[in-house]
């Protein structure tokens, strides 16, 4: 059974809601104005299909067109054409002549306005708040346990190394391939929650970390190791690290720096705990009750997961089905879609590398990654090499997260201010700058104290960074890019973040000192750094000059020719967004996102 293809209004001449005690439609329901914008919005699968209906409200009457299925929630009767016979909308009725006809009128149109207020993509708006919070509690266990575990992993590395008779360089690797893992996973988590959710994605995985863990405290080899900790804990990690940040870009826009910067707190405040934690449970249970012990505490990550309820209700339109169009039968139409093919996020996008903005971004965070996490993984071993007791040397780790704890939220809220948000490319290469900087002076310090104050400022260094790190991938790349944009950084920062910290042993290994270590780490931050300084400088000076190339471009053509830069079709593509800066690019977005829902409030 079919209502036909061609659009015919429910209670105009073609067609009319049948009845027990009379006609609820006919011929005395008039047809919709000319001019009059007309509302297509598809809804979840049912039985039936239906091409148009006719409603009335205070502002007169309006054409509602549904394109697909419906499932209007409730029993409503029978709707009948001429030349066609009855359908049932909705549940089946056995006998709808027992049912009023002005009861089933007031639940169609009950249901009818339960699908015009159904939530679409296109009518999500980050809610900067209420539960937003507990969903950057959660990020901040998850986040916490994804940072921190590779580096808490180092108060075990003297005992698994005299235990397993490896080197520095190959017990380092276990970090590393850890760390690698959980970045190179980075798009395959991206497609992930983008199919499931955030939530589904934590909890697995929590689940996973857990297990590498336990099964990691029965290991009698470096391979082993390499196995459970390094793969299976990284890919467990990877899952908790991109959904997290994914769910809070969805739930901030206005606030979101600061709710950034308090999820990245999580890293040390767990490392602030973990790294005691993990020196008093080697010294009582070794490094496999360790182990044991540690993979249960990471089963919360499950917990962390559970608060990460999604954005939408779990009852909204499929991917496939959701298309919002707001039209003018007449001349000058403007439609605002939002289709499957540009939603649909792709495992890899390699449209990224021709944003200059994104290479730029890209390379100085490659050269930060490479030398930001050898000198966490064997500072505790260099205090050891300069006569600091274990336990002494461990509590340099939780200086360095208690600092760091304060410094992330802190860096937020100086980044959300209005003098350093549209700057905040350059507040980044400062802080790049100031963490490298504390790297090259390390080796001057000897004494314990000295190494306390090393700690501190290297806390402050590192927080600042990781505070700041994907909210300038979010300035430059946007809410609906960020997803893709992070899984593609990710999988490129697996590279450094697996050469580093074995490149650092290697030096260790060579000429038995870690000063040298401290040297070549530093040394790339602090050029990285400055090339982010410069490199921005030119970025920003080129946009400038485009800026004023279009604004020239746009005096010299008509505003509605097909060549101005201000033409609806040009201004929208992908190649004119490719070529804008990452706020300009979110100003856009969100522009086109508030014009398409005042139309569509406008046909209510």
């Amino acid at each position: 059974d079919d209502w036909g293809s061609a659009e015919r209004p429910l209670g105009s001449e073609t067609g009319e809601i049948s009845g027990a005690d009379g006609d609820a439609g006919g011929e005395n329901q008039p047809r919709a104005s000319e001019g009059h914008v007309t509302r297509r919005q598809t809804s979840r699968p049912a039985a039936q299909t239906g091409d148009t209906a006719l409603l009335s409200g205070r502002d007169g009457q309006r054409r509602l067109s549904v394109k697909g299925k419906l499932n209007f929630g409730t029993t409503l009767g029978s709707v009948s054409h001429e030349g066609s016979p009855p359908h049932h909308c909705g549940d089946f009725v056995p006998n709808r002549r027992h049912v009023p006809a002005a009861a089933r009128l007031r639940a169609w149109k009950r249901s009818t306005n339960r699908i015009m207020s159904a939530p679409d993509v296109m009518d999500y708006k980050p809610l900067d708040g209420g539960w937003g919070w507990m969903v950057v509690i959660g990020a901040h266990i998850s986040i916490g346990f994804a940072y921190s575990t590779p580096k808490a992993l180092s108060i075990f590395f003297k005992e698994i190394q005299s235990d397993l008779g490896a080197s520095s360089s190959e017990i380092a690797w276990i970090s590393s391939i850890m760390l690698a893992v959980m970045y190179a996973g980075g798009p395959v988590s991206g497609v992930l929650v983008n199919r499931f959710g955030s939530r589904p994605i934590v909890i697995s995985g929590g689940l996973m970390c857990g297990v590498s863990m336990v099964s990691a405290s029965f290991g009698s080899s470096i391979v082993y190791l390499y196995l459970c900790i390094g793969i299976i804990g990284g890919c467990g990690l990877s899952l908790n690290l991109n959904a997290s940040l994914t769910i809070i870009s969805k739930y901030f826009l206005a606030r979101r720096p600061l709710a950034n910067g308090l999820a990245m707190a999580g890293s040390p405040v767990f490392l602030c705990f973990l790294a005691p934690v993990n020196q008093y449970l080697l010294g009582h249970f070794g490094w496999r009750g360790s182990l044991l012990i540690l993979g249960g505490m990471m089963l919360n990550c499950c917990v962390a997961g559970a608060l990460m309820r999604p954005v939408t209700p779990p009852h909204k339109p499929s991917s496939c089905q959701a298309q919002l169009k707001v039209e003018q039968p007449a001349e000058g139409n403007t439609k605002i879609k939002a289709s499957c093919l540009k939603r649909a996020k792709k495992f890899v996008d390699l449209s990224f590398f021709k944003d200059r903005g994104f290479i730029i971004y890209l390379i100085g965070n490659v050269m930060y990654i490479f030398g930001a996490y050898a000198p966490i993984v064997f500072l505790s071993a260099y205090a050891i090499s300069q006569g600091v007791e274990e336990y002494s040397a461990a509590y340099l780790l939780s200086i360095m997260g208690f600092v760091d704890m304060f410094v992330r939220p802190g860096t937020g809220l100086i980044a959300n201010s209005k003098w350093i948000r549209p700057r905040i490319q350059y507040f980044f290469s400062f802080a790049m700058v100031f963490n490298g900087v504390c790297h090259l002076v390390c080796p001057l310090m000897k004494s314990y104290p000295l190494l306390v104050v090393y700690a501190v400022f290297f806390g402050v260094g590192f927080g600042m960074v990781f505070a700041l790190i994907f909210e300038c991938l979010m300035d430059l790349m946007g809410n609906q890019r960020f997803p893709s944009a992070v899984g593609l950084v990710t999988i490129i920062e697996c590279f450094p973040m697996l050469l580093g910290p074995p490149a650092a042993g290697l030096l260790v290994d060579v000429f038995g000192d870690y000063k040298y270590l401290f040297f070549m780490c530093g040394g790339v931050i602090v050029a990285g750094g400055l090339f982010l300084f410069v490199m921005n400088v030119y970025n920003y000076h080129m946009l400038e000059k485009e800026k004023a190339a279009n604004i020239r471009e746009q005096k010299q053509e008509s505003p509605g020719s097909p060549g101005s830069p201000e033409s609806p079709e040009q201004a929208s593509s992908p190649e004119a967004q490719m070529e804008m800066s990452g706020p300009e690019k979110t100003e856009m977005n969100e522009a086109q996102l508030e014009t398409g829902l005042d139309n569509a409030d406008g046909a209510d």
